[in-house]
């Protein structure tokens, strides 16, 4: 009886260290915990001096083009993924690059400026905050988002292409506005009736192009 017992207590004995005793490797060190690592998000910040805003007016009897200054702007990435963003423009810096006469082209951006349209003095800066990001793959996206222009916000979805190389960011998105939900209505047939060959086409064309550099 006393030698079961005995046995009975060394087979517990053994149990019991089996299951207290690390794990070993082959060389009888202690075997290394298996760790996974998730790469966290990388923030890039837009560098103004780099990027730039086109845009294309049209109407009845043909087009204008030019240039905003973008003022600001972070994109999020994740394993250079596209997670999230915004940028900003400075209304005040609207230029018309197809006029070549001075006295015109002055003419264009005073008006522009004016309260008929983008009412700089009031409004200075217009901005997008992305809402949502649908990647499609090989660095294309639908981008979904806030637009404010006027003080005047609404949701717009559009396609855009980033690519990652290194800390550089370049981002080029086209981008389609209805400026009539912007309180922006000079010109047009939705509002003014009888108006002809006068008339600006209530959507105007925009092709942003960010470069910005990993913080």
């Amino acid at each position: 009886m006393q030698r079961l017992v005995s046995l009975v207590f060394m087979g517990s004995a053994i149990i019991l260290m089996s299951l207290t005793t690390p794990a070993t490797a082959g060389n009888n060190k202690p075997a290394k915990a298996v760790t996974s690592t998730t790469k966290k998000a990388t923030a890039f910040q837009v560098d103004k001096s780099q990027s730039k805003l086109f845009w294309v007016g049209k109407k009845v009897t043909g087009q204008h083009s030019g240039t905003i200054n973008v003022a600001d702007g972070k994109l999020d990435v994740e394993n250079n993924v596209l997670k999230g963003g915004n940028f900003s423009l400075d209304t005040r810096s609207i230029a018309v690059t197809d006029i070549k006469d001075a006295d015109g082209n002055a003419k264009l951006v005073g008006h522009l400026k004016s309260e008929d349209f983008f009412g700089v003095e009031k409004f200075p800066a217009a901005n997008f905050v992305i809402t949502k990001v649908a990647s499609k793959g090989a660095g294309k996206y639908d981008i979904t988002g806030n637009l404010t222009i006027k003080g005047i916000t609404n949701p717009i979805t559009f396609p855009a292409t980033v690519a990652v190389a290194g800390n550089k960011l370049t981002a080029k998105a086209d981008i389609k506005v209805d400026r009539t939900k912007y309180n922006i209505r000079y010109g047009s047939k939705s509002f003014f009736e009888g108006i002809g060959d006068k008339a600006i086409y209530d959507d105007f064309d925009l092709t942003v192009e960010l470069v910005a550099n990993a913080q």
